[in-house]
């Protein structure tokens, strides 16, 4: 006669494999105080790329090519809404500045994001790469 030991020793690995396939996946947590770059190639001319920093709050400080300033996320689960503050501009050539308005316009209609590794995707009518800087 076989122990309930026996059986429970026997089928707990499977339970475990189990358990572990029907958890849920714990999603990745935003990179709130952390400074993310831009994954797109340099402008003609340049090696600056966009960075933008959000604090714990959603406060953000955005480098764009040509433009800095302020703007605000707000993150709830994967849902996202930014608002863009007033920005200075510096010397911006046309393709710099439009560059730097397509972008603000990609964040702005992003309604979701996503985290894999380092990488942070605003999603909308534009996906928008930011590679969070770990060094």
């Amino acid at each position: 006669m076989t122990s309930l030991r026996e059986v429970f020793l026997r089928i707990s690995p499977l339970l475990a494999v189990l358990l572990l396939c029907a958890a849920p996946a714990q999603a990745a947590e935003f990179p709130f105080g952390l400074e993310m770059t831009l994954e797109a190639a340099p402008q003609p001319g340049s090696k600056r790329l966009p960075t933008i920093e959000v604090g714990e709050r959603g406060e953000a400080v955005l480098d764009l090519w040509c433009r800095s300033g302020r703007g605000q996320f707000s993150i709830a689960g994967d849902t996202v809404i930014f608002m863009a503050g007033a920005m200075r501009e510096t010397n911006c050539t046309p393709a710099a500045a439009a560059a730097d308005d397509a972008l603000l316009r990609a964040l702005g209609e992003a309604a979701t994001w996503t985290r894999r590794g380092d990488i942070v995707s605003f999603v909308g009518p534009a996906t928008v790469k930011f590679r969070i800087n770990t060094n």
